[in-house]
């Protein structure tokens, strides 16, 4: 999508802006890190040293793990590593029984349940937010339910210091580490969104602090929507977007060199007649084609988004999901959040849409793997006993794979019409609603000790009484 001399500009541009205008960081904390390492510092602007900026991408690894406690779902941030997560955050749900409502830790957890059940998710997130639970111990809950119905690597919100140590401890006393050994090796991750354009806030500002401290991984994702919170031109949303990721990389290295980070990349733009966020659009196939491109430059892992704006499970949400998502693909993404379920531009979690992208998504993944070729393969004898004008049917090279030749779609339909008819003229949307509540059913939560489960449960029973931790 771009020249290797425009991606330089970009970068270039991005660093020499830094220097030059600053970025606004609103705990004075942070300020005296960058301070301390020889940036000027204005009131609340900081005025990033490129030298920093360089020495930063430098310490800043370019592969790493995410360690689970079950090592076959250790995932790898690396060239060539893709990792699919489901959607994150959304304040309500969707389902054809219940329809749209808001969002329960009942919820939550059955988007848990489900993420573990299909491997494609490679990442375990917060679905749901749980708005039937009391915000001061919302975080508490979420994490022991993450914890314990899946083993996938676990995604934490930076929403404030004593938030973030209470589930620090929920994942060391999952993983069964001490303070020292959980430090080792990233175990858990956040997403750090900054204030587009230019801004890093105090929760966020405190989450690239302490994930660096713990040695956690940060995913620093400008929200940088063209037309709104970036430039109306996607140069200049890429360029915001690359000076925001470098500050906040600039950031974590300066307390922990070697810290692992990620660049995040959410460029999309808005509707210019509504303001609204717009997603699977020209606009953001493009800018996650460059995004990967200034990802490569400065030597990180990078992270993109599967989205849509659609506010159903239609055509429009599938073509919208799709576009992001294979954009991502095309561009050597490591790690694509919202996969699966993310509806009416991340206000609402689907559970239809989520089992109608996970068959996206697997179809995507089986896309991907490698042609075998060997002489059983190659079936010379199969086309030697057919003979011209013949059909393969029959030979016993197709009836010894048949069951497993060609992928199986979970809910997309290859009936005939007629069929169609006889099965009760089921749309995509009603295949998916039963699926999903065959895999509730179904469901087999993964082992996990009894008295592990029992320290959670009195680590979240002792945080409560003290009141757990308001977000700061």
């Amino acid at each position: 999508m771009l020249s290797d001399d425009q991606v330089a500009h970009i970068h270039d541009s991005a660093v020499n802006y830094l220097a030059d205008e600053g970025i606004r960081v609103l705990l004075g904390e942070a300020r005296e890190i960058y301070a301390s390492a020889g940036c000027r510092v204005v009131d609340d602007m900081v005025f990033v040293d490129p030298d920093l900026i360089g020495a930063a991408i430098t310490s800043a690894p370019s592969d790493f793990e995410v360690v689970s406690r079950n090592p076959d779902k250790t995932i790898r941030l690396a060239p060539g590593h893709l990792n699919l997560a489901p959607v994150g955050g959304p304040p309500f749900v969707s389902d054809l029984d219940r329809g749209r409502r808001d969002g329960t830790l009942a919820d939550q957890e059955n988007f848990l349940r489900m993420t573990e059940h299909f491997d494609v998710m490679a990442i375990a997130m917060p679905c749901v937010e749980p708005s039937d639970i009391a915000i001061n111990v919302r975080h508490l809950h979420s994490t022991r339910s993450t914890m314990t119905l899946t083993e996938k690597p676990a995604f934490l919100f930076a929403r404030g210091r004593a938030r973030v140590a209470d589930t620090f401890e929920l994942v060391k006393i999952a993983h069964g580490v001490d303070e020292a050994e959980f430090a080792s090796a990233p175990r858990c991750w956040t997403n750090i969104n900054t204030n587009s354009p230019r801004q890093l806030d105090v929760p966020m500002s405190m989450g690239i602090i302490d994930f660096a401290r713990a040695g956690q991984a940060c995913v620093m994702t400008p929200f940088t929507l063209a037309g709104a919170m970036a430039p109306v031109t996607l140069a200049g949303a890429l360029v915001l977007q690359h000076m925001e990721v470098l500050a906040a990389v600039t950031l974590s290295q300066l307390v922990r060199p070697g810290a692992p980070v990620v660049y995040g990349a959410f460029t999309s733009n808005v509707d210019m007649k509504s303001g609204s966020p717009a997603f699977g659009t020209p606009e953001s196939f493009k800018g996650a084609l460059a995004s990967g491109q200034l990802a490569r430059h400065v030597g990180l892992p990078w992270r993109s988004s599967g989205s849509s704006a659609s506010t159903s499970v239609d055509a429009q949400g599938a073509y919208e999901t799709m576009l992001n998502t294979w954009a991502a693909v095309l561009a050597g993404c490591n790690w694509i959040m919202h996969a699966a379920g993310w509806q009416e531009g991340g206000l609402v979690a689907s559970y239809e849409k989520f089992v109608a992208d996970i068959d996206m998504c697997q179809i995507i993944a089986e896309s991907l793997r490698p042609i075998m070729v060997d002489d059983a393969e190659l079936a010379l004898d199969a086309i030697t006993e057919v003979g011209p004008g013949g059909h393969f049917f029959g030979v016993d090279h197709t009836l010894e794979r048949y069951a497993t030749a060609f992928y199986e779609p979970l809910l997309f339909s290859r009936a005939t019409y007629e069929q169609w008819d006889e099965e009760g003229r089921l749309s995509t949307e009603q295949r998916a609603n039963a699926v999903w509540k065959q895999v509730l059913a179904d469901y087999q939560p993964p082992p996990i000790d009894d008295a592990v489960v029992a320290e959670m449960n009195d680590f979240v029973e002792r945080r409560s009484a003290e009141g757990g931790a308001a977000p700061d």
